[in-house]
């Protein structure tokens, strides 16, 4: 924990630099917040990141963006994960700039990583090395990229967590929002109010990113083919599953696979 704390005094110990710090080993990270924004960059796996409204899902060769004093609590907890973070100084933006955003890796943000791929620490206005990365969050914005859409609402209902902690468990079955409402002792009205009004989304939606979730996680770490995780995560035929895949993570599963593996 030590070496965390440090880790986040840094990044704003020097305001006007652009800081990049690589971290490839298992951690989980507190609750914090800092005046820089953050590119968090991740490769081999899948990292999490919690906010107060919502955890959001970052899968291998995707990217981050969180603008400044954004508060966060990123979690990961593979070996083999990959993590750049480059923290730039506050600055006054708008749109793109401003908006917490998961996007894909371009290949040509991608040969830019390639290219920066020893640098690590502060860089000052002047350098080439600032110039460049200056130019790096520059392109990201002009990209036009879809974004990532897996954003897991998150309530401190201890009733309506204790169903989806339930449902996280079950997600091979068929999920009814009848039976959930009967093994909950509820009815289903009051489960489908409860569901719009502490998540701010439907029961069929929060199932349907629940399984998609656990997928990714299969693909990633397990030797399943996707035959066996289509039943595995509920869905009764691969093309259904295929066509939600694609619908939330604008890939389909078989391209999240080899991703996965870069």
């Amino acid at each position: 924990m030590e070496i965390l704390k440090q880790l986040l005094d840094s990044v704003d110990q020097n305001p006007d630099s652009i800081l990049v710090v690589r971290q490839q080993t298992e951690q989980q990270m507190p609750p914090h917040q800092h005046d820089k924004a953050q590119l968090l960059l991740v490769f081999g796996g899948i990292a999490y990141l919690k906010t107060a409204e919502k955890d959001f899902y970052i899968p291998s060769s995707h990217y981050i963006w969180i603008p400044g004093k954004y508060p966060h609590n990123l979690m990961f907890n593979t070996q083999d994960l990959y993590i750049i973070n480059i923290y730039f100084p506050e600055e006054k933006s708008d749109g793109f700039y401003n908006e917490l955003g998961i996007y894909p890796v371009s290949k040509l943000l991608s040969e830019m990583l390639t290219f920066s791929e020893k640098w690590q620490g502060d860089y000052y206005k002047g350098s080439w090395e600032f110039q460049f990365l200056t130019t790096l969050k520059n392109l990201i914005s002009k990209e036009n990229l879809k974004k990532f859409s897996i954003q897991l609402p998150t309530t401190d209902d201890h009733r309506l967590n204790a169903i989806t902690d339930h449902l996280r468990i079950q997600l091979h079955e068929k999920l009814t929002l009848e039976n959930t409402a009967k093994q909950s002792g509820m009815s289903v009205r009051s489960l489908t109010r409860l569901f719009q009004t502490k998540l701010q989304i439907t029961f069929i939606q929060y199932i349907k990113m629940l399984r998609i979730i656990r997928a990714m996680e299969l693909i990633k770490d397990t030797d399943l083919n996707m035959t066996e995780i289509t039943y595995e995560v509920g869905y009764s035929n691969i093309a259904a599953f295929s066509n939600n895949f694609h619908q939330l993570t604008n890939m389909r599963p078989t391209e999240f696979k080899a991703m996965s593996r870069i």
